[in-house]
């Protein structure tokens, strides 16, 4: 059997741009050798979000706590007052299971988490084909105002400067083909 410790796969991109749909694909193809890292999250479930099993929803006092007890990985207020984070405590209950942590996180997140191991990540950009497209996306899952699509908008055109500090990035015009793509990167990454 394979020794996963240390080794972990970060999946970074901005919203919109099918990181969950690559995230899903990668855990249902490869069960044997990835773990979900679940993230810490301050902001309110979405309608088919489940604790514990999506995210950790905390409060802001409960988070800022964990800060405080260098708790986190890496974290990120990625919203105002919306905070998110990779607990250390989430890795290495999916190291204890021999598998590679599988890390969905936003782009600055991403990075700070490659850096902190730099020669056991395989970092993955998920690019979509364009803002416009991003844009539809966005307002295809119903659950933007229009402030809040203005700024997830402006918030991709800048993680789209920083997709070049990745490890691969994957072009998502098409799902399928992204999906693909990405898991032979990470069969080819685990093999090592």
């Amino acid at each position: 059997m394979a020794v996963y410790q240390n080794k972990l796969i970060i999946i970074a991109a901005p919203s919109g741009a099918g990181k969950t749909s690559v995230t899903r694909h990668l855990l249902q193809t490869l069960p044997e050798q990835l773990g979900f890292s679940i993230s810490a999250a301050t902001r309110q479930p979405r309608h088919h979000e489940i604790d514990r099993v999506d995210y950790y929803f905390i409060s802001v006092e409960a988070f800022q706590e964990k800060i405080q007890q260098e708790e986190f990985i890496e974290w990120e207020m990625v919203y105002e007052g919306k905070y998110y984070g990779t607990l250390k405590s989430e890795l290495q209950r999916i190291w204890q299971q021999n598998k590679a942590p599988l890390l969905d996180v936003d782009v600055k997140g991403g990075i700070h988490v490659q850096q902190q191991f730099p020669t056991t990540s395989l970092s993955l950009f998920i690019e979509p084909p364009s803002i416009e497209e991003l844009e539809r996306r966005l307002l295809a899952r119903g659950t933007e105002t229009p402030e809040s699509l203005q700024a997830r908008l402006s918030k991709a055109s800048y993680e789209l400067s920083f997709k070049q500090q990745f490890d691969k990035i994957v072009l998502n015009d098409n799902l399928e083909r992204a999906c693909k793509e990405a898991e032979q990167l990470v069969r080819d990454f685990l093999k090592n």
